[in-house]
């Protein structure tokens, strides 16, 4: 196997351009959390044309609501989300110049279009590994909507946090490739 292809944000189209469907990746630097309702608020503060609370070109967005830090830690567990609920959102923050998104599960044709259109990358995080995935995490700033509990919108910095490329600017899919030798019926 080999080594990972080790990452820092922000990313540059040249960055991105180097990855490849099953590559594995260990990521360091910014990477913001927000899910579907810190979504939701983002591309609502767009329609009334606010500012989001980051300038999300050339950085990720992890699909995360994790649980309470213990005593001694910067997040609790902080496993993926299922992506696909992002989808109604993805494609206008990506047109933003957001690089990437990690998360679990394949995506929509209009997120799979955006990411090869915008040259993104889309990664996936261990789905049940969140208290593992958590160890990369070194702190957990909530920079917006705090009443959304683990939904908020927040900036993680992050140490070797692990995924695997599985959506590439290219147009590989590696959900797709991956079940193709069993889909031959």
């Amino acid at each position: 196997m080999d080594e990972p292809r080790r990452i820092t944000t922000p990313l540059s189209k040249d960055d991105i351009k180097q990855l490849h469907i099953g590559d594995i990746v260990l990521i360091s630097g910014i990477v913001y959390a927000a899910r579907d309702a810190a979504h939701k608020r983002m591309v609502e503060a767009l329609d009334r044309g606010e500012e989001l609370p980051a300038d999300l070109r050339g950085q990720l967005v992890y699909y995360v609501g994790p649980t309470p830090a213990k005593p001694g830690q910067a997040i609790g567990s902080a496993g993926p989300t299922t992506s696909g609920r992002m989808d109604a959102y993805a494609p206008r923050l990506l047109d933003l110049g957001l690089a990437g998104m990690i998360g679990k599960g394949n995506r929509s044709a209009a997120v799979m279009e955006s990411i090869k259109k915008n040259c993104c990358v889309y990664f996936a995080a261990t789905g049940g590994a969140g208290a593992l995935i958590s160890r990369s995490i070194r702190k957990y700033t909530v920079l917006a909507w705090p009443e959304l509990g683990p939904e908020a919108f927040a900036e993680m910095e992050v140490v070797d946090f692990p995924v695997t490329v599985v959506a590439d600017c290219f147009g590989g899919d590696q959900y797709a490739e991956g079940s193709r030798p069993y889909c031959s019926i």
